[in-house]
């Protein structure tokens, strides 16, 4: 399900990093749209260029970067830039993701024909990759997503499998050597299984990645609504409940980043911790 149209609600400042769609309020949008089973998020541009529009973007941009993906597809087909103006803010997108703490292979779909595409692939120095098509640029990335330090487990939305869920945020500590994370992966993994159990009510893909000392957790399920944290009393409730009862500001609390995004069909709730 991409997301797009009304309103921006892309928080740069500090976590969650909800991120639905962007606009300038004149017509121009952005959807966006994740897949945390593969690590790829989305980005189709829709509408007239203007620098005002540019912020916006990078704002959002930030909010992909600071998610556990490796690769940012950004398609430019439905850009209108007839002039190619908008050339110098692309390229700064482009280096911005090659030099995070994390670098992000950022590619572009659009046609060389167009001015935008002549003034890209004619750009000195190194130059981005450019596909003709969103489904080409899916397969190019692909193989990055493949190389990836990644573990993943589909299952069904009953209370029991959280303890899978629990045993696969162990088993990466294990293997990626970062046992001083184990209590808290497994706390936080367990929070946003328990979520997509109880709220979302499908099947869920539980993801664990990392990249450099950083561990992310990630959580797909089938439902768009998007999760708010809120405080709520334990009082009386069991101890496994009381744990859950806390909510997403444990998660808040223990992870140095966290947020979610639209995904095809639902959306991905991911937190990274160090």
């Amino acid at each position: 399900m991409s997301a797009a149209g009304d309103g921006a609600r892309a928080r740069p400042s500090g976590p969650p990093y909800l991120l639905t769609a962007l606009t300038d309020g004149r017509g121009v949008a952005v959807a966006v749209v994740g897949d945390a089973t593969t690590a790829v998020v989305e980005m189709a541009v829709h509408g007239e260029w203007s620098p005002q529009f540019g912020d916006r973007f990078s704002a959002g941009l930030r909010l992909c970067l600071a998610s556990p993906c490796v690769s940012i597809i950004i398609d430019l087909h439905h850009l209108k830039d007839r002039s190619g103006l908008s050339m110098p803010f692309w390229m700064a997108a482009w280096r911005q993701a090659r030099l995070a703490p994390s670098p992000v292979r950022l590619v572009f779909c659009l046609s060389t024909a167009s001015a935008l595409g002549r003034r890209l692939c004619g750009s000195d120095g190194p130059q981005p990759p450019m596909f003709a098509s969103a489904p080409e640029a899916r397969i190019a990335v692909a193989v990055r997503s493949l190389q990836a330090d990644r573990l993943q487990a589909r299952l069904p939305p009953r209370p029991d499998r959280v303890r899978d869920v629990r045993e696969l945020a162990g088993h990466a500590c294990h293997r990626w050597r970062l046992p001083h994370l184990l209590d808290d992966t497994a706390l936080v993994a367990s929070e946003l299984a328990s979520n997509a159990i109880e709220h979302a009510g499908t099947d869920f893909v539980v993801t664990m990645s990392r990249d450099a000392g950083r561990l992310h957790v990630a959580v797909q399920d089938g439902a768009p609504a998007f999760p708010r944290p809120h405080r709520a009393s334990s009082a009386g409730l069991p101890a496994p409940a009381q744990a859950r009862g806390r909510g997403l500001l444990v998660v808040q609390a223990i992870c140095v980043a966290w947020g979610a995004m639209p995904t095809r069909g639902g959306k991905v709730v991911w937190a990274t911790l160090t």
